[in-house]
């Protein structure tokens, strides 16, 4: 078979909609995942059956979850040369320290940023566990999962967490005769709302908001559109997954 199947979080805007996007562009049958639909995704599909489109909170992970290993289980696995998901969709709650932060905040975003992808991969690899096609899962991580910065307590720390259970799945798919393949990844710093949100910010709550001023004003943000295509690039290696924890910048 030929057909590639790809789901994607976080596909209504930003480098997630430029992912989705390309991967049309490029053939692929996609499942976007998100709060809201995008008629700007939907003008890129080729025909209504090449893109699926749910409206999703994936703050309730296991609901979401629930949802996809159902749809999942109801394919037919041999339709399919490969499957993909991509977990990208990720939260900045307020910028502050963590002792101003609401725990409601907090809360919502490890749900989205931590807790929904370790929902959506378990059952994507127990949905597809019996399938021949090539499986991968590909998260989309951050170099602030790598490195602390203040007022940022809940956004490395999700991060962070999606780097290290990528490593824990790694090394179980590893043991099996057709394990998947997974890999957390930087993208490097790219030019969308949440650097907006990051650069907009009260110095006195986020003392790193000069930095990113001048990542903007200097011109070193990457587009939604470049940063999406460096992604699926490194998605396509063929070593993809040998380095569970990468970085696009990296060669």
């Amino acid at each position: 078979m030929t057909k590639h199947l790809t789901i994607l979080t976080g596909g209504s805007r930003g480098m997630g909609l430029a992912m989705g996007q390309q991967l049309l562009r490029q053939g692929h049958t996609l499942l976007s995942i998100a709060r809201r639909s995008s008629e700007t995704l939907a003008a890129s599909a080729a025909s209504p059956a090449q893109l699926i489109q749910w409206q999703q909170d994936l703050a309730q992970s296991a609901a979401a979850a629930q949802r996809l290993g159902t749809w999942l289980r109801a394919l037919q696995a041999d339709d399919w040369a490969s499957i993909t998901l991509i977990n990208n969709a990720g939260v900045i709650p307020q910028i502050a320290p963590l002792s101003q932060l609401p725990a409601a905040d907090l809360i919502n975003a490890l749900r989205v940023g931590l807790e929904a992808p370790m929902a959506m991969t378990g059952a994507f690899l127990a949905a597809t566990a019996d399938w021949k096609a090539e499986r991968k899962v590909l998260n989309i991580s951050s170099g602030l999962g790598r490195r602390p910065m203040a007022s940022q307590a809940s956004y490395c720390t999700a991060k962070a967490g999606m780097d290290q259970y990528s490593r824990c799945v790694a090394l179980e798919e590893a043991a099996k005769p057709h394990g998947a393949r997974i890999c957390s990844l930087a993208p490097g710093v790219i030019d969308t709302d949440m650097q907006v949100q990051l650069r907009s910010a009260d110095q006195s709550d986020f003392p790193d908001v000069g930095n990113f001023a001048q990542l903007k004003a200097t011109g070193k943000l990457t587009s939604p559109e470049e940063a999406a295509a460096r992604v699926l690039a490194w998605l396509e290696r063929p070593d993809f997954g040998e380095q569970v924890v990468a970085d696009v910048r990296q060669p």
